[in-house]
């Protein structure tokens, strides 16, 4: 928890580390600001400090044209709370409630809609439809200064229900109608049509791109997932989205850029534009761009055992997915085999059981199986031993059923006992969901074999017990020293 005091310093410092962690409004203009934002430093007296953009635009405030408060990075608070306030952020991130409403929102949740407004409100100043509608601004500004799409169907993309309350919402929130807030692109514009959209991924603080690609290519299954390129890498999925599948395309930092460069270029390919938000959602938990790399790395670096490998990979990060269905099916599939064997197995349940695209991309060609589809998958296709055979089925079963759930709504001591109730899902199977699944920050996983290889390149205690005690002194940050060991480990 910060205080005004140093929420002022650090915009009269304009620290981008706080950047989405809270927003300043400045009274005398009407406005609201990032922490970074280069204009001249308001008073102090002037000045009123919202945890999210909702907060600001509903007490008033417009958004800052110079600065673009709502393009920064989200606040990585959701990234570790799990508590009704985070679990409900992850899910409006991911567009339930413009999916489903705010009664299908509190009904995941397991609160009434009147709960969930009210703590929201208390914590964040606003509630969940207020967060709902500065997402959907956030995606039409998007829109509209990226693609060439008619301001109408801008509106409906973005997820506004009528093109008034969409025309309301940008003048409201921009103090410009859509026309021309599309004309202060200008040039910059792109030509973009309804299927193909470039967009910048921001992040705060240094980043690891290498390792990022390293991690996802060597766990890539051929046909859904590919890393491609020499010096400059770009990861490309398909994707399983509530509209329709889309393929998404992740660019590494070119060479010679700078490791806190803020951006990630994307390019993403749809078929309904009224998922961008959620795809844009997924990517950023799948590189954990939402992180805070400067507090991860205090905390480890300080460590004396730890210290060496945090030091020598700044800003590392600790990679979700886009899809926790598809994650514990891998999971389950890598168990007692190597990375690649299980890499393997994927590819050939993904050509057997997955959705064909409309049209193959480069080496992408299908969506991943869903559950239901693996729940009766036919013995000839799964090369592994019959318990194991069972305990995919089984829990396949229950993913589709719904009696286990995985998304980020869910409270992860939950789903880590509903997943351990299955038959053959082991505590290292669990671990590795709540870590990259469930986006949990503080996960240690001490049996597994690149934990010990990492920890004996570090002259370190490698047997789990001595790996548990050790890891102790990480929390609440483990999750992130498993990657560092990880990569140790090569």
């Amino acid at each position: 928890m910060i205080d005004d005091e140093t929420r002022y310093r650090a915009v009269d410092s304009r620290d981008a580390r706080f950047d989405g962690v809270f927003f300043t409004a400045v009274t005398t203009t009407g406005i609201y600001c990032r922490p970074s934002c280069p204009a001249v430093t308001p008073k102090r007296v002037n000045c009123t400090f919202y945890p999210t953009a909702a907060a600001a635009q509903g007490a008033g405030f417009r958004a800052c044209r110079r600065c673009r408060p709502d393009s920064v990075p989200g606040s990585p608070e959701w990234n570790h709370r799990a508590d009704l306030v985070g679990r409900a952020m992850r899910l409006i991130g991911d567009g339930v409630v413009d999916r489903e409403g705010v009664a299908g929102l509190a009904t995941r949740l397991g609160y009434s809609a009147r709960q969930l407004q009210r703590q929201l409100t208390a914590e964040l100043g606003a509630g969940p439809i207020a967060l709902a509608r500065a997402q959907r601004a956030q995606a039409a500004r998007l829109l509209l200064q990226t693609t060439d799409l008619p301001v109408t169907e801008v509106a409906f993309a973005a997820g506004f229900a009528s093109v008034r309350q969409f025309n309301d919402t940008v003048r409201e929130v921009y103090d410009r109608t859509p026309s021309g807030l599309r004309a202060e692109a200008g040039a910059k514009r792109a030509t973009a049509t309804a299927g193909a959209l470039a967009l910048r991924l921001a992040y705060r603080g240094p980043i690891d791109t290498g390792h990022l690609m390293d991690f996802l290519a060597l766990r890539a299954v051929p046909g859904v997932e590919e890393v491609v390129g020499g010096t400059h890498r770009t990861y490309r999925r398909t994707l399983a989205l509530p509209h329709g599948p889309a393929v998404a395309e992740v660019d590494g930092l070119p060479p010679g850029a700078p490791a806190d460069r803020g951006w990630l270029d994307c390019r993403l390919h749809l078929t309904d534009l009224r998922d961008l938000t959620t795809a844009v959602h997924r990517l950023r938990a799948l590189f954990d761009l939402d992180a805070d790399p400067h507090t991860v790395g205090e905390q480890l670096g300080a460590d004396p055992l730890l210290g060496p490998a945090v030091a020598a990979r700044p800003g590392l990060r600790s990679p979700g997915h886009v899809d926790p269905h598809e994650l514990a099916v891998r999971a389950v599939l890598g168990q007692q085999i190597t990375v690649s064997a299980a890499r393997t197995l994927a590819g050939r349940l993904a050509a057997r059981y997955g959705t064909p695209l409309p049209e193959p991309s480069g080496g992408l060609s299908v969506l991943f199986p869903t559950a239901a589809a693996l729940a009766d998958a036919d013995s000839a296709d799964l090369a592994m031993p019959v318990s194991r055979q069972n305990a995919l089925r089984g829990m396949c079963a229950a993913l589709a059923e719904g009696t286990v759930q995985l998304d980020g709504g869910v409270d992860r001591e939950a789903a880590a006992e509903q997943l351990l109730a299955l038959r053959g899902i082991g505590p290292w199977t669990v671990g590795y969901l709540r870590m990259r699944a469930l986006g949990d920050p503080d996960v240690f996983l001490p049996t597994d074999i690149g934990i010990r290889h990492g920890l004996t390149r570090l002259d370190g205690p490698a047997d789990p017990k001595g790996a548990d005690a050790a890891a102790r002194a990480w929390a609440p940050w483990r999750s992130y020293a498993v990657h560092h060991l990880w990569a140790l480990a090569g």
